[in-house]
């Protein structure tokens, strides 16, 4: 049997999905969590041969935990399941180690089909992921920027409407240093502005409104 694990917040679509998938004769879906904390602590637990991994977790972006959870299990095959179709955020997924990519509105015909290839160690794109890649538009971003936790802490409070003054004061840091992690993140978006850079931010779940 092949031991699968579906990690996702949304109740509706992991039910859905574990049901689904206990009905082909060869899988078997030994856990479901709803948290990067629960599926790892779960993990020292039991082991998968798959797992089925939403990108947008309550308590994090999955791209950050990808090479964890690589380091830790290696012989465990990741799919990425997500709502996002952008051509950086695919590509990161991929980079860091994840064999599958597949968007929640594949049909599941294409998921199957994913978790086979990923056990014979495969990539597999689901068509929809797989048109982006091949369409790719020179002027988006290649990879999803790397952030240190201050950048992420001064985007979220740049979205929330915050000035420099602002987050200076709430975070007890100097303005100067502010402004400085805002020019940082306007290279790393590769934008012309913070507004565009917290656009992108939003769109890739970086950062949550």
């Amino acid at each position: 049997m092949i031991k699968i694990i579906i990690t996702d917040d949304h109740p509706l679509l992991l039910e859905g999905l574990k049901n689904i998938l206990t009905q082909q004769q060869d899988f078997d879906v030994i856990q479901c969590y709803a948290s990067a904390k629960d599926l790892f602590e779960g993990l020292k637990l039991q082991k998968a041969d798959v797992l089925l991994l939403d990108i947008n977790l309550v308590d994090c972006n999955s791209l950050d935990i990808i090479e964890e959870l690589i380091r830790k299990y290696h012989d465990m095959r990741i799919i990425m399941l997500s709502v996002h179709n952008e051509f950086a955020v695919i590509n990161s997924a991929l980079q860091k180690g994840a064999l599958g990519y597949i968007q929640k509105n594949a049909n599941i015909d294409e998921i199957i089909l994913g978790i086979e290839s990923v056990l014979q160690g495969k990539k597999f794109l689901c068509k929809q992921t797989k048109t982006v890649m091949e369409k790719k538009n020179l002027s988006e971003l290649k990879i999803i920027p790397k952030l240190t936790r201050r950048e992420k802490e001064i985007l979220t409070e740049a979205a929330s409407g915050l000035t420099t003054l602002q987050i200076a004061e709430k975070l007890f840091i100097s303005p100067h240093t502010v402004e400085s992690h805002r020019k940082n993140l306007i290279v790393k978006f590769k934008t012309s502005n913070l507004t565009k850079a917290i656009k992108l931010a939003l769109e890739y779940g970086i950062i949550r409104e």
